[in-house]
């Protein structure tokens, strides 16, 4: 009979604790990558309507855990307390790719998908006064000349570094690779003229030709030509089979309660709906493409054997 009263009463405890969230505690939203990135620019962008949708007590602060291809922030937000104070932004497909190739620090079963807040296009990017205009000229210029070129992409395991992967596994070049920690500072390394080409994510260059100096998309890896990109050609489209899109959303220490994660997705859809939000997040509002964390997880677990597959051809670490 002690037993069950205790067992009612910590249930009480547990059950008041879960209505109280969130407190006046802050909430940490924890972003892989360097600030500047359209990682961070999202999460930034998004932290204050957050805190608007949880209530007057919600307080959010991004705090950035850099490096791994996120596996860095991965594990710092795997082993957080399953409070739902530490929330992360987490990207895919590094979430899932980075555990295939070696020994990671995380094991994305032990997160739960909150909601996916974008799915972004892929590109190649180059300056305006690059004479490459088109996917073919790149592929034929490396054809003759084997890694006479440079590609910037963020990190191991990103959307850019497996539409890399794919774009020589499909074409057999040889390239010069340049892995940054983030895709700010992948772009200044194109910007500033020391690679020629960057992959990277339509968020990251909204607006090219208004770049510090005038980029140009080449070639954009979808299977479909992104609304925002209807006169820039897919690289199916140039004959090379490379489709590999970006997206992005929030996630927990699988151990949250229901309750919280729930509560958290609810505000995350209403934050999208906004007026004020989609008028701030301008750069990115095209790509916005909202799914509750169930459903996200359905569609990673769908893709789950392409990226087994890519993995497969790579040394593990």
């Amino acid at each position: 009979m002690l037993q069950r009263a205790a067992i009612a009463g910590a249930l009480a405890i547990t059950a008041t604790a879960h209505a109280a969230w969130p407190d006046d505690k802050p909430i940490e939203i924890v972003v892989g990558f360097a600030p500047g990135g359209e990682t961070d620019i999202m999460a930034r962008g998004l932290a204050p309507f957050l805190q608007k949708y949880l209530g007057a007590k919600a307080s959010l602060v991004v705090v950035n855990k850099v490096g791994a291809s996120g596996e860095i922030a991965n594990a710092y937000l795997q082993r957080a307390q399953p409070d739902g104070y530490t929330i992360g932004v987490v990207n895919v497909p590094p979430l899932v790719f980075v555990p295939l190739t070696k020994k990671a620090q995380y094991d994305p079963r032990e997160l739960a998908l909150t909601a996916r807040v974008v799915s972004d296009a892929t590109l190649l990017v180059a300056r305006r006064d690059s004479p490459y205009t088109s996917l073919q000229q790149v592929v034929q210029e490396l054809r003759g000349r084997p890694n006479s070129l440079s590609f910037g992409y963020n990190g191991v395991g990103s959307n850019g570094h497996l539409a890399m992967l794919r774009l020589q596994q499909t074409t057999g070049i040889e390239l010069n690779d340049v892995p940054f920690n983030g895709t700010g500072q992948s772009k200044n390394a194109l910007l500033g003229g020391h690679t020629q080409f960057m992959f990277t994510s339509l968020t990251a260059v909204p607006q090219p030709d208004k770049e510090a100096v005038p980029l140009r998309i080449v070639s954009q890896f979808m299977a479909q030509r992104a609304p925002a990109l209807k006169d820039v050609p897919t690289a199916r489209e140039q004959g090379i089979d490379v489709v590999m899109p970006s997206d992005r959303g929030f996630a927990t220490p699988r151990a949250v309660p229901a309750a919280i994660r729930l509560r958290l997705q609810d505000a995350i859809a209403a934050a999208l709906k906004d007026p004020a939000f989609l008028k701030s997040a301008s750069g990115y509002a095209s790509v916005i493409s909202y799914l509750p964390g169930d459903e996200w997880q359905r569609s990673l677990d769908a893709g789950q054997a392409a990226l087994q597959a890519l993995a497969a051809g790579m040394p593990r670490q």
